[in-house]
């Protein structure tokens, strides 16, 4: 049998009809303590602005919160836009969050704004941000920030000026690039730093990505070969009908993202099953399916791991998109802990 591979979590924290912040939060709180029990390796959280249906906008709170309510999963973001981010402060929060959860913080860093245009302006009005034409270089300014020693600058007197991201470090987060194009797969590879493609947005030139970040991969010290995961949606059920049930919510939802229309709180079930649908959509939604995981529980272990061998990875993290039906509790989402526990009896070790 084909190995079966690691499985993480990635939290936008959906936010449906009906459903407030607070219970949302409290939903993936929940979430994230049953990928805890159930052997998970890391959950991420990624950055979003400003959408009705996401309330993943702040990574470094969410982490800090779900890494005090959970014992040894590894807590990440997928991840912190850093465009939106002055680089010091993204090391400073991300040391701290390493002193407080020694050995379990990962700083996956994207460099898209995670919004639109008027989001961006914003944070930039609200703060110093990094340039995104100096991305690489503020790369290399977190990773020497984040180390023990710190890194220094020549001031024009012409005296270094030692700065630490905290004051004593023991240990540093490991911090991955994420991306979906070929830039941030070479960028990865010279640098010797982990890489994510971002499977689970756009799986367009997966394939691409992976072979430049392996053929021009360059050894670091942290990490000495190359290392990477995908994400994917999933949706998992104990029949197909439930698992596409759950899953049409958040199909809605992109179709409206790639349709550029307005966005709103994610439908219930019974909402997605009740829209009205069009040509366009129904296209889009059907690219989709195709795409994600949306199965019972065997046939969607078998996918995973056939996706697993047929790209070298040994790790999956899953966007866990299962919606939930009217009645079901606003501080939590059933068909998401479903999808992790049916996931985790298929492929998962039993402790």
């Amino acid at each position: 049998m084909t190995p079966s591979p690691r499985l993480s979590v990635l939290d936008l924290i959906p936010v449906r009809s009906g459903q407030t912040s607070t219970g949302a939060l409290a939903a993936s709180v929940r979430l994230a303590q049953v990928a805890d029990r159930l052997g998970f390796t890391r959950y991420w959280f990624a950055e979003h602005h400003n959408m009705p249906s996401v309330a993943s906008t702040t990574p470094p709170v969410l982490i800090a919160a779900i890494a005090a309510k959970t014992e040894r999963i590894r807590v990440g973001s997928g991840g912190v836009m850093l465009p939106n981010h002055a680089p010091l402060v993204v090391a400073e929060q991300f040391a701290a969050l390493e002193a407080f959860a020694p050995g379990r913080i990962d700083l996956g860093i994207g460099r898209a704004p995670g919004s639109d245009p008027v989001i961006t302006q914003l944070l930039r009005i609200s703060g110093p941000t990094a340039d995104v034409d100096r991305f690489p270089d503020h790369i290399a300014d977190i990773l020497s920030l984040l180390s023990p020693d710190g890194a220094s600058l020549r001031l024009t007197s012409g005296r270094e000026y030692a700065i630490t991201a905290t004051p004593a470090a023991t240990g540093v987060p490991t911090l991955w690039l994420l991306g979906s194009s070929d830039y941030s797969a070479k960028l990865a590879a010279s640098l010797g730093l982990p890489y994510v493609f971002a499977n689970h947005f756009s799986g367009d030139g997966l394939e691409r990505a992976l072979e430049l970040y392996r053929t021009e991969y360059q050894p670091s010290e942290a990490h000495p070969a190359p290392e990477t995961f995908l994400t994917v949606n999933a949706s998992v059920a104990p029949t197909v009908e439930e698992a596409r049930a759950r899953a049409l919510p958040q199909l809605h939802s992109m179709a409206r993202l790639r349709t550029n229309r307005p966005m709103r709180p994610l439908e219930t079930v019974e909402e997605a099953l009740a829209a009205p649908t069009d040509s366009i959509g129904d296209e889009i939604i059907a690219a989709m399916e195709r795409r994600w995981i949306i199965a019972d529980a065997a046939s969607a272990a078998a996918e995973l791991r056939a996706l697993a061998a047929r790209h070298g990875i040994d790790e999956v993290m899953l966007a866990p998109i299962s919606g939930s039906y009217d009645g079901e509790p606003a501080d939590a989402t059933p068909g998401r802990e479903q999808t992790l526990e049916l996931l985790a009896g298929e492929l998962l070790p039993a402790e």
